[in-house]
């Protein structure tokens, strides 16, 4: 169960990096290469949004079947390990909504700075006639 997390995790820091590398100054013929290899290579990374959102349906309903601590009779170990697997529920939750909002960004990104390309195109013809 932990490699899942662990996946998704690289996933995460490998998608922060990329929009990192995207959103720094650099000349435009090595933007525009940087966004043509990000493009080609975000296409087939699409399976990550899936595997998000299935992780997300995994933890809810976990948290929906699962044994509620919070009266008297619990100890404070069982108290301490129901919070502690509340909290780390939470951190995944975050882990998978960042991944899919950060391909999202990554994807729009990409598309953005080509239409901005193609239309700069589309002028400089239009100035050349």
């Amino acid at each position: 169960m932990a490699l899942q997390w662990i996946i998704l995790t690289y996933v995460v820091a490998a998608e922060a990096a990329i929009a990192l590398l995207l959103t720094i100054p650099a000349p435009n013929v090595l933007k525009s290469r940087i966004v043509s290899l990000v493009s080609f290579i975000i296409r087939p990374t699409i399976g990550i949004v899936p595997f998000a959102a299935f992780q997300l349906l995994d933890i809810y309903w976990k948290n929906e079947h699962r044994l509620m601590c919070t009266s008297e009779i619990c100890t404070a170990t069982e108290r301490d390990r129901y919070e502690k697997a509340l909290y780390k529920s939470q951190g995944n939750v975050i882990l998978c909504a960042a991944a899919c909002l950060l391909y999202w960004c990554v994807h729009r990104y990409c598309k953005y700075y080509q239409e901005i390309q193609r239309l700069e195109g589309v002028v400089k013809k239009y100035k050349e006639q």
